[in-house]
């Protein structure tokens, strides 16, 4: 799977490109969708441009973002602040305007809560593993582990989740982006790549958007994959 990570918590003064509005969430979909993501994730805005799980804000971004790529699967964050568990129970009667899938961090101290609150409301769980942990009682009902890496602790944190046998997105952030991608393709685990985690390709110079990573993303894929 190779996933899109839109507009994470950045701010529009760091990239003129990056979608906050449920509209450009959309147009940016779209065009990532078309080049063969299969997942996007994305963190919905308020009206001011703070962060939120709010149950308008999300129907509103989930269902805009849906209607232009049916059937990709939509996740959002919920590393964000607030009363996290309840502003995800209001998010039961959504429907269309529901995320498929939501990242919780295991260094939450709500991280078991927000799973419980997800589950209530049929979202799927995306466990978030940024360092060595006990992973040995995990609740049942997550989906996928997440493993948020730098080059140089990918290798130790992958011998701690593989076991589990949960299907592995394996992602870097900033200088680490292209690094740990090439080593998650290369070992073919899941992948992601968007403004999220870095503003540039591969070879340090500014992308236009989103569009541009995921295309050099799909090359990268493409070059290490087996023969």
């Amino acid at each position: 799977m190779l996933q899109a990570c839109l507009n994470g918590s950045r701010t529009a003064e760091e990239h003129p490109a990056l979608p906050l509005s449920p509209e450009r969430l959309a147009e940016d979909a779209a065009d990532v969708a078309a080049l063969g993501v299969t997942s996007v994730h994305l963190h919905p805005r308020d009206v001011i441009g703070a962060q939120t799980l709010a149950g308008p804000e999300i129907a509103t971004t989930i269902a805009t973002v849906r209607a232009a790529v049916p059937g990709i699967e939509i996740g959002v964050s919920t590393n964000v602040p607030g009363n996290r568990a309840r502003l995800i129970g209001s998010w039961g009667p959504l429907a269309a305007g529901r995320p498929d899938i939501a990242s919780v961090h295991l260094s939450d101290p709500a991280w078991r809560e927000l799973t419980e609150a997800l589950h209530r409301v049929n979202v799927a769980v995306e466990l978030v593993v940024a360092d060595l942990a006990d992973l040995r009682e995990l609740p049942e009902g997550i989906n996928r582990i997440t493993v948020r890496a730098t080059r140089d602790s990918a290798e130790d944190l992958l011998a701690q989740v593989e076991p589990l046998g949960l299907p592995v997105l394996l992602h870097g952030r900033d200088a680490d982006a292209w690094p740990v991608f090439t080593y998650a393709a290369r070992l073919e685990h899941h992948v992601r790549m968007g403004l999220e985690d870095t503003l540039h390709k591969p070879d340090g110079t500014r992308a236009r958007n989103n569009a541009e990573l995921v295309a050099c993303a799909r090359r990268n894929q493409r070059a290490k994959a087996p023969n």
